[in-house]
């Protein structure tokens, strides 16, 4: 079963914290309010992990998909 990266947009706080650490995965939604995974197989990038720690209210995870 694939893996996949997640963001609970409703627990987001939209800091930018993942989007500063890892554009390539993560971006802000056309309002700027919430990070968004724009692709969401990345889930062996380095950066992923590093955002996943960082996240201040912890909704970032890998999942099954």
């Amino acid at each position: 079963m694939a893996k996949v990266v997640k963001i609970d947009e409703t627990e987001c706080i939209g800091c930018e914290t993942c989007v500063e650490l890892c554009p390539e995965v993560f971006a802000l939604d056309d309002a700027g309010e919430k990070a968004q995974v724009i692709k969401p197989d990345a889930v062996d990038t380095d950066c992923v992990e590093e955002s996943i720690e960082s996240c201040p209210v912890e909704c970032i995870t890998i999942e099954d998909e």
